[in-house]
């Protein structure tokens, strides 16, 4: 019986306290709670879609606005997601996710290789879902991907409906975790010529 590839994770600023709770080699089960239920709704499809279980209590300081708690969740998701891949060993490493939702086309492609780099490409028909700032997706990218240390090409390829936009990215940034994540049977050691990540 394999060992599950599991991490915690607990951030406590003067803006935000987060707990985050994830296996790598679990079903997609999840319970997440940040108080800001359009952010919720997208972290519930990226785990779903990751098969990656994952449990997330934050509480930030919506009340000014929902910055820190969006960045600082993608702070500890980065760092929950490097600490449950230890040294590395067996990964599929490189990860895309290619993504239609009705009108909508979006690709994801990821490399977990140590270096982190964030290439993002989606301009929206608006600035806000609901109260949802949406240039807060970026700013969660950003910081996932210097804290997990992937490198991360996010591009949106066309679409209309803002909401369909950012939904067809985060379920594509899951279905390129769930194949980077993913063991290898045939690799020896770390994915890499150089012997390191």
């Amino acid at each position: 019986m394999k060992k599950h590839r599991k991490a915690e994770i607990k951030r406590k600023t003067k803006e935000t306290d987060i707990l985050l709770k994830m296996d790598l080699d679990g079903s997609g089960k999840h319970s997440i709670k940040t108080g800001i239920p359009f952010f919720d709704h997208m972290l519930s499809l990226l785990s779903h879609h990751s098969h990656i279980d994952l449990s997330i209590k934050a509480k930030g300081d919506i009340g000014v606005d929902a910055h820190h708690t969006v960045e600082d969740v993608g702070i500890c998701l980065g760092d929950g997601i490097r600490q449950a891949l230890g040294e590395s060993k067996g990964i599929q490493r490189y990860g895309m996710g290619l993504i239609p939702m009705d009108e909508t086309l979006a690709s994801v492609t990821l490399d977990l290789s140590m270096r982190p780099c964030l290439v993002y490409h989606m301009k929206l028909k608006r600035s806000k879902i609901g109260t949802f700032d949406l240039e807060l997706v970026e700013e969660f990218m950003r910081a996932l991907a210097n804290h997990a240390k992937m490198t991360l090409h996010i591009n949106l390829l066309y679409g209309r409906n803002s909401h369909h936009m950012v939904e067809s990215v985060f379920k594509g940034l899951g279905r390129a975790l769930r194949e980077s994540v993913s063991l290898d049977e045939r690799a020896i050691g770390v994915p890499s010529t150089k012997g390191v990540l």
